[in-house]
């Protein structure tokens, strides 16, 4: 099963059992329902901003929707068993090869508050800016990159990092040509 229809899949499984339609989520989410509609079906690539209003129209944290195992104790993941979470055309769901590319270093990890990501940030064109309910705390591990806030922009090199409230308008993208790796920490409230 692809990463898309599992999440979708989830999804259809958590408003089933809730006893929700597709319109009473999209309602709750301020998703559109043929979004919602395309996420279930695992046509698209769905992206952090629909998925987080989701998963609180849903009374779930995030994870629950990214994740494959619930485990209570600590969650250690080596270097080499990052598991990709999810790649992304930009931050609003869309379809294609992917903008970002998430790796998941959480995966496993019940009743967690935070949702670590390693993210590969791939140089591409400009999209439309994000915002949803919670923090990020963005750490650049290799490359240079780009946050636009609001109406400022901000360039980290590595070893930079920012903290931000993520209803704020926002964007996350390389600067210049070459990719960047972040260490990022998304905090959505319950």
């Amino acid at each position: 099963m692809t990463t898309d229809s599992r999440i979708g899949s989830k999804i259809t499984t958590v408003r089933t059992s809730l006893g929700l339609s597709r319109e009473d989520l999209a309602e709750r989410s301020g998703c559109d329902v043929a979004v919602i509609e395309r996420i279930e079906a695992g046509d698209v690539v769905p992206s952090l901003a629909p998925l987080i209003k989701i998963s609180r129209a849903l009374g779930v944290r995030l994870g629950t929707l990214l994740d494959d195992d619930t485990q209570v104790g600590p969650v250690v993941t080596r270097r080499s068993e990052a598991e990709e979470a999810q790649h992304l055309v930009s931050l609003e769901t869309g379809t294609g090869s992917g903008f970002l590319q998430f790796f998941s270093l959480a995966a496993g990890k019940s009743a967690r508050h935070m949702d670590p990501f390693l993210i590969d940030v791939n140089p591409g064109e400009q999209h439309e800016l994000s915002s949803h309910e919670g923090e990020e705390f963005l750490h650049v591990l290799d490359g240079t990159l780009e946050v636009e806030y609001g109406k400022s922009i901000h360039t980290l090199a590595v070893g930079d990092s920012i903290y931000y409230d993520s209803i704020v308008p926002h964007q996350v993208r390389a600067a210049g040509e070459a990719p960047a790796r972040i260490l990022a920490v998304v905090y959505t409230p319950s």
